[in-house]
């Protein structure tokens, strides 16, 4: 396991840091709010929000707002994600990663084991493999 302590203290980091992030969205049409933590396998966590444009397709969401700022910082290997979302910003059930995402998520993890915490505001994390929410999965090495 990569710095920073046990996978039960990684996921508590994560969730609270996904909560905390959650108002940072910007989403003037959906209201709907979502905010990602990435933990970075050298224990730095990125946090992502979605992201709206009045040109609905130029939308970003979070998940992949933490992912790019990673890679652009350099990072290539990840432990695991928190995501959590809602309507004006309210947390109050789970809001799991788009199909666009989980994609991005196999470009850079082994689907086998990078984690998924999905969060909400009163309630236990629910935690999946990548390979669970996106099985038979094409990656980088579907081209080898």
């Amino acid at each position: 396991m990569a710095a920073g302590g046990s996978m039960e203290e990684k996921k508590r980091r994560l969730a609270e840091a996904a909560l905390n992030a959650l108002m940072q969205s910007y989403a003037p049409y959906s209201h709907f709010y979502v905010a990602a933590a990435l933990l970075a396998a050298d224990g730095t966590i990125y946090t992502g929000n979605n992201i709206e444009n009045a040109s609905y397709s130029a939308t970003v969401c979070a998940e992949r707002t933490a992912f790019f700022k990673a890679v652009s910082d350099g990072k290539r290997e990840f432990e695991a994600i928190a995501v959590c979302g809602g309507p004006e910003g309210r947390a109050e059930d789970y809001c799991p990663p788009c199909g666009i995402c989980r994609q991005v998520m196999r470009e850079f993890c082994n689907p086998a084991e990078f984690r998924i915490f999905l969060v909400k505001e009163d309630g236990p994390v629910k935690e999946y493999r990548l390979e669970e929410l996106l099985p038979l999965s094409f990656g980088p090495d579907s081209l080898k």
